[in-house]
This record gives structure tokens, C-alpha cells and sequence, in this order.
């Protein structure tokens, strides 16, 4: 995949551009194509009836706090970027050789270009879980809604997955006085995204705020009783009656448009450094859009947001280029914990520890940064990003002594 014109000896102002998602990366593509002048037809296919909006509080600040749309732009904005809404609608069947799409109503719109950014759809590892009430899932604004309000009617919720989300969530129902008992089947919390010790901070977290965390839960059911509640069984615990469950296992990616139009898929779309994807015309950006260089999904809101404002660029011919490493971040019970760069199995940790928290390096064998988790230090992130960019040669010893001044390694 290379630098293509623009499309079909077009001006840039006389194409049809069609966007698929109505999330984070749909937005902020939209946004950045009208500030960087374009005047074509911008039509927006969204499942949902209301404007862009971002997911990350969903799972804290909606959850505990006034039930207010968390959009990404005011009224006045939406409004200047002269969109041609389809909503609520999904699309059906893309035709990448005709350059259409349909609708689940039968509408059929043509493009010059597309954009994929139709996101990831909450996981349930047991299909029959779905049917069990009292078992939820958290991944859109009205199921936030929904969560909310059943939290302020039970005493207790059982967390189905000790990953980002599961925590996030089960320190918001702490917050509100909920008991909360998560269940986990890695030995280990997110052990996908961080290394051990990170896993063990974040265990000590969530215990020394009351939550029941049980960890290499295997053999792991979820039942209706005769009374609508839900009966959660896992070998060698005792089993557990609640109104509510969790559901937080991970997504599946939206990639049904993305096969019919034949594009080239590993984890999620491959694409290139401006998120085009093996069709020149089509381009992908968010959660479904691989990252160029890690090969990795991301689901964070920095790269749903910076990978589309490139995706933007480069529809309207710009040269910009993708190159950020991952970063992540979450909030819970008032801990800021950030994340850069992802595990690698042959690194190793150096923890530092500060009055705010713990920051843990994670170097390689030549000592250069792969991974960088900090609690509450967030100039420790920025610090790491430079680090990464260099590929600074770093001694654990400085990393580890609390005496020693980060910043004189700016």
C-alpha cells in the first residue's frame, strides 16, 4: 500500500465521501476533512441516534454521575460540518467494484470513498449467557443508561472479566456503594495489556477497596434462577446469587463490511501509515484499523482519535503519516493509571516508587523502553514517549531511585 491521488483524477472538493461509524474515530474524521477544507457531499451511517460521542466514561463519569451524552463536539460544530446523517441505520452489504453501500432499509448510497469505522461490538464467551437476565454488557451510550440505573437498584454486581473494562467498572459501583465481585480466568489481572507486576498493583487496588477479586476461574457458568437472578458458578468457589453481571470479556470487531469488500484482514484491517486499506478507495480508522507497525487492534481513544485525524489528511491528499506508539490510560478510585507502549515477554521491570505511585519501566536487553505504566505520573508518560521515539539507551538504577530527577533525561 502507497500514496494514491486522491481518487479518479478528482478534485478533492467534488467527491462523495462516506463514513461508517458514528463513534470517536467517525468523528474526528469528519471533523478534520471540513477544517482542512473540504466542501464535498460527508454522509455519516450511525446504529445509534445521536451525535459523536467518546466511550471512556462511559464506564466512570456516566456510571456515577449525572447521565449527560459524553459528545466529542458542541451543537454549533456538529452543525458546521454539514453532515448527511443516516441514523439509526447499519449498513448491510458493501460493493467495493460498484463503489456502493446499502442500508438495512434498502438504501442504496454511492461513494467515491469510503471509511470504515464501524468499531467493536461487546464479547460474551457463551452464547447463552445473553438469554440469562441480569446479565448486561457495556459498550454503547444506552447501555451506560441501562447500567446506571440498575446499579442504583441491587446491593451487589459480579464482574464477569478482569480486564480494563471489569475494573473500571467495578470501581464505579464501589463508588456507589455496591458490593462488587469479580471473577477472572487468567491468573491474573489484564494480563494481556501489562506485565505481572502491574497486574499484582492493580489486584492490590481493587482489594484494598473491597472487591472481591477471584482470579483462574475455571469451569465458569452463568445460570437464571427460578427467581430472575443470576447464579454464577466457577470450581472452587462457592456459588454466587445476584441481580446483575457484567459481562466484560473483550470485543469482536466489526468486520463484515470490511470481508464483503475483500480487504485484506489479520487481527482487524490492515492498513497502511494513512489508513488505507488494500483498496485504494477505502480507508479504515479506530478499533477495527490495525495499528501499521504494531499489528495490533487498540482499543484507546488516543489512537481512535489521532489515527482518524491522519485518515482525514490523507483524503484530501496530505502526506501526514501514523507513527504513535500505543497509549492507554484508566481512572479508578481516583487513580490516573497510564500506559504506554505494550508488553514484551523478554523485557524487564524496574519499579519506581513515588509519593503519587508506582511507575514501572519495562526495558529490553539493550535497556530501552518497551513499556512504560505510571500511577499517577502522568510526566513520567511524557517522558516515555521520548524515550520510545529516541530509543534512549535508559540505567535501571536512575529509573529505580526516587532521588534521582527524571527530567534531567528530557
Amino acid at each position: 500500500m502507497t500514496d494514491q491521488p486522491v481518487s479518479k483524477n478528482q478534485e478533492p472538493n467534488d467527491r462523495h465521501i462516506v463514513v461508517v461509524g458514528g463513534g470517536q474515530a467517525g468523528g474526528w474524521v469528519c471533523k478534520t476533512l471540513r477544517r482542512e477544507g473540504f466542501s464535498g457531499q460527508l454522509t455519516v451511517v450511525a446504529d445509534e441516534d445521536c451525535d459523536f460521542y467518546e466511550r471512556p466514561p462511559l464506564s466512570k463519569a456516566v456510571l456515577t454521575g449525572e447521565p449527560e451524552l459524553p459528545t466529542l463536539f458542541s451543537d454549533t460544530d456538529i452543525h458546521s460540518l454539514d453532515i448527511h446523517w443516516q441514523r439509526p441505520r447499519s449498513a448491510r452489504t458493501l460493493d467495493a467494484d460498484a463503489h456502493t453501500l446499502t442500508l438495512d432499509d434498502g438504501t442504496v448510497i454511492p461513494y467515491d470513498q469510503l471509511v470504515l469505522a464501524t468499531g467493536a461490538r461487546a464479547r460474551i464467551p457463551v452464547a447463552a449467557w445473553s438469554d440469562v437476565p441480569g446479565v448486561v454488557t457495556l459498550r454503547s451510550w444506552q447501555d451506560a443508561v441501562n447500567l446506571r440505573e440498575a446499579l442504583g437498584n441491587t446491593p451487589h454486581l459480579a464482574v464477569i472479566g478482569g480486564g480494563w473494562i471489569g475494573l473500571e467498572v467495578a470501581a464505579s459501583a464501589r463508588k456507589l456503594g455496591v458490593e462488587v465481585s469479580v471473577y477472572e480466568m487468567q491468573d491474573r489481572l489484564c494480563a494481556r495489556s501489562v506485565g505481572e507486576e502491574v497486574s499484582a498493583a492493580l489486584l492490590d487496588l481493587h482489594r484494598n477497596a473491597g472487591v472481591q477479586v477471584n482470579l483462574g476461574c475455571t469451569d465458569l457458568s452463568l445460570e437464571p434462577t427460578a427467581d430472575g437472578q443470576v447464579e454464577i458458578m466457577a470450581r472452587g468457589l462457592n456459588t454466587l446469587t445476584t441481580r446483575l453481571a457484567l459481562v466484560g470479556t473483550g470485543v469482536s470487531f466489526n468486520l463484515d463490511l470490511a470481508r464483503q469488500a475483500g480487504l485484506a484482514i489479520e487481527q482487524g484491517v490492515v492498513v497502511d501509515d494513512q489508513g488505507r486499506t488494500s483498496n485504494p478507495d477505502i480507508f479504515a480508522a479506530g478499533d477495527i484499523a490495525q495499528h501499521p507497525k504494531l499489528n495490533l487492534c487498540l482499543q484507546s481513544w488516543a489512537y481512535a482519535q489521532n489515527q482518524a485525524i491522519v485518515v482525514a489528511r490523507a483524503l484530501m491528499g496530505q502526506s501526514e503519516h501514523y507513527d504513535e506508539p500505543a497509549w492507554l490510560w484508566s481512572d479508578q478510585y481516583g487513580t490516573n493509571i497510564q500506559m504506554l507502549g505494550v508488553p514484551d515477554t523478554d523485557s524487564r521491570c524496574v519499579r519506581r516508587e513515588e509519593a503519587d505511585g508506582p511507575v514501572f519501566f519495562y526495558l529490553d536487553t539493550r535497556d530501552r523502553l518497551t513499556q512504560l505504566v505510571a500511577f499517577n505520573q502522568a510526566r513520567a508518560i511524557k517522558l516515555g514517549k521520548r524515550w520510545m521515539s529516541s530509543q534512549r539507551t535508559l540505567v535501571a538504577e536512575d529509573l529505580a531511585d526516587p532521588a534521582f530527577n527524571l527530567m534531567s533525561l528530557r
